[in-house]
């Protein structure tokens, strides 16, 4: 019984366990299912959750005050998430200090990694101006201007060297051309109102497909970095079969071997013991019957012989044919052989019966014909017929 309770326990702290680790429900920095929330699920994982939650590179973490998923660019900084599209493999990004012109100016996009997060840059460049230069038409970035110097941003670098009155204080930055203004074609326009948000890529994981079918990706197994498509883990009846099944293989499959086992043994050792007992009274029963029983009559009888097959040497009288690129065949055959039930090929070798003309595989009428002298398909026997 100790063995049995001890077997048991384990059992059921390996289901707890393996529960545990496969388990990667998909989360979220706020409220659940909120609009204002994006959900956060594989190729994207809190840094709190197991590794193989998601892939190398995407890993998030949540600010404090507003609840907001963070994603940690190289060399760039911090940016707040505020949108994923795992359809289109799109993420929304933003600038907590509501300022990415000076992200950008800081931390020049087209010129670091941002990896494994892509996008199109288009290179702008950066002036400082007195606010007396300003034009109209040229409208400063508000959070990068103050009093005494006015911030402009143009793509038109020939109209940035013009402007003498100005400071290029930023050349060739990379900026998102999702981030670009309506009118950006052309070339003497002056960035204005420009946008807080910007939209990265990514192309591995390629996830679109089982997105497209309803399904979440996720890793094959914890040992390789191979997707494969796995069915949502949000709903309970999902999450109680992986349960059962890991129940199942570490809990039920190996107690029911185990009580399997204990009943052959119990039930091989009572037959071994009744079997002993049923020839000992044969014997002392059989030895009783010749002491006082006369000898028994003696009969002739005569083992009838089963239908013996034919050797090799007349099998091999039977017509072989190799069979061509047409697989025709004369006779009352058709295109599959009728022992295996596999399809002729080109090349095959095939065997006929003289009288019927049926033709089969020649390894397989070989092999039937050395234990049955008759026709598999009709009964004949070609050697009776001969």
């Amino acid at each position: 019984m100790d063995i049995l309770k001890i077997f048991f326990a384990f059992s059921w702290l390996i289901v707890l366990i393996s529960a545990t680790q496969n388990e990667c429900p998909v989360s979220s920095c706020g409220q659940r299912n909120h609009p204002s929330y994006p959900p956060i699920r594989f190729p994207f994982k809190l840094q709190i959750q197991p590794q193989n939650c998601g892939y190398p590179g995407f890993d998030l973490t949540c600010s404090h005050s507003p609840n907001i998923p963070v994603l940690n660019l190289p060399h760039s900084g911090e940016y707040w998430v505020r949108d994923i599209n795992y359809l289109g493999q799109q993420i929304v990004l933003s600038d907590p200090q509501d300022c990415l012109p000076r992200k950008f100016l800081d931390n020049n996009l087209n010129s670091t990694s941002i990896s494994p997060f892509v996008s199109n840059f288009k290179n702008y460049t950066f002036l400082s101006c007195p606010p007396e230069a300003v034009l109209s038409k040229l409208t400063p970035i508000p959070c990068l201007s103050n009093s005494t110097s006015s911030i402009l941003a143009t793509s038109a670098f020939n109209l940035a060297k013009g402007m003498t009155m100005c400071t290029i204080i930023g050349e060739n930055i990379g900026v998102p051309v999702s981030w670009h203004v309506e009118n950006e074609e052309d070339d003497n326009a002056v960035v204005v109102n420009l946008a807080n948000e910007f939209t990265l890529f990514w192309d591995l994981p390629s996830c679109a497909t089982c997105e497209a079918k309803g399904d979440l990706c996720g890793f094959a197994d914890n040992t390789t970095r191979e997707i494969t498509c796995l069915d949502p883990p949000n709903s309970g009846a999902s999450k109680g079969l992986r349960i059962f099944r890991i129940m199942a293989a570490t809990l039920v499959v190996p107690a029911l071997t185990c009580s399997l086992t204990v009943c052959c043994v119990m039930y091989l050792a009572k037959r071994s013991a009744s079997s002993f007992n049923a020839q000992q009274n044969r014997i002392i029963n059989s030895i009783i019957e010749a002491a006082i029983a006369p000898p028994p009559p003696q009969f002739t009888t005569t083992t009838p012989t089963s239908p013996a097959g034919l050797d090799d040497s007349t099998i091999e009288t039977y017509k072989k044919v190799v069979l061509g690129e047409s697989l025709r065949l004369s006779g009352p055959n058709d295109n599959t052989c009728p022992i295996c039930l596999t399809d002729y090929k080109a090349r095959e070798t095939i065997r006929c019966i003289p009288d019927c003309q049926h033709c089969f595989h020649a390894d397989c009428i070989d092999e039937w014909l050395r234990m049955n002298g008759s026709c598999p398909v009709c009964r004949c026997s070609p050697r009776t017929a001969a």
